[in-house]
């Protein structure tokens, strides 16, 4: 990473008519949503990013809350979980059932990036606080390609799948008549991914859904945080063969394979 996580990415400001976020994109291609975890657009989220351009693809990184760029320390992610949670009206954590309103947001992105960039549809990969959105933005029909890595919510609901009926119908509808599957990412061991998740997962996709669990060795060391973030906070650059490693190379080439670069 250069010394400015932010340095070579272009910034401009994406507008739904409801909402203004400002996004970030680096690379070519057909593009690659990157919506990033708790606390915000940190340097391990850009490095995801970058690692998606130096495939032939264009990230598109949305700043949803946070400050791009900035480090992560306990203290940073407790305070955006709390404001995320209690305050902002785009996000709706607790119960199964509806997706996040900033989905629409999301989807109107998706739209706009795949007129612009070309291929065979646009992916999305959600991480954590936003794993499920990857998943609900699939009634876009740009949509061809997703990815929920470790997704987190809802808290209340353990087999909750942060979708609402409908968008869960759509996504299984398109799986069977586009030929498009999902991929979904966690540790074995995280307690903020329950087995519930992954079994409901399984149960409404069965081979339309690819799942990749890892175990904690696979986890870079000196985070301070049990194994979570599998793209980012957790992937152990410094192993090339290690579990986090071979799940990234394989996300890469599933966003290959499905937008077309």
């Amino acid at each position: 990473m250069p010394n400015d996580p932010l340095e070579g990415f272009e910034r401009f400001d994406f507008d739904d008519g409801r909402w203004t976020r400002e996004v970030y994109r680096i690379g070519a291609g057909p593009a690659v949503i990157v919506i990033h975890e708790v606390p915000g657009l940190h340097p391990g989220v850009l490095a995801f990013a970058r690692d998606l351009a130096d495939a032939g693809m264009t990230a598109f990184c949305p700043s949803l809350f946070g400050k791009p760029g900035k480090t992560v320390t306990q203290g940073y992610a407790i305070g955006e979980i709390l404001k995320n949670m209690c305050v902002r009206r785009e996000f709706r954590v607790w119960k199964d059932g509806r997706s996040s309103p900033i989905v629409d947001w999301l989807r109107a992105l998706a739209r706009e990036v795949h007129a612009e960039c070309g291929g065979k549809g646009v992916g999305a990969v959600g991480m954590c606080f936003t794993g499920g959105f990857a998943l609900a933005m699939m009634t876009e029909p740009a949509v061809v390609a997703p990815v929920m890595s470790q997704p987190s919510l809802p808290f209340v609901d353990r087999g909750g799948l942060d979708c609402s009926a409908a968008e869960l119908a759509c996504a299984k509808q398109r799986f069977t008549d586009e030929g498009l599957s999902l991929m979904a990412l966690r540790f074995r061991s995280d307690k903020l991914v329950p087995d519930a998740r992954i079994a409901r997962l399984k149960a409404e996709f069965g081979d339309k859904v690819e799942v990749i669990e890892l175990e904690d060795h696979d986890a870079a060391p000196g985070v301070p945080m049990a194994p979570h973030s599998v793209l980012t906070l957790h992937l152990h650059r410094s192993v090339p063969d290690c579990g986090t490693m071979k799940a990234r190379d394989r996300v890469i080439a599933f966003f290959q394979e499905r937008v077309g670069a």
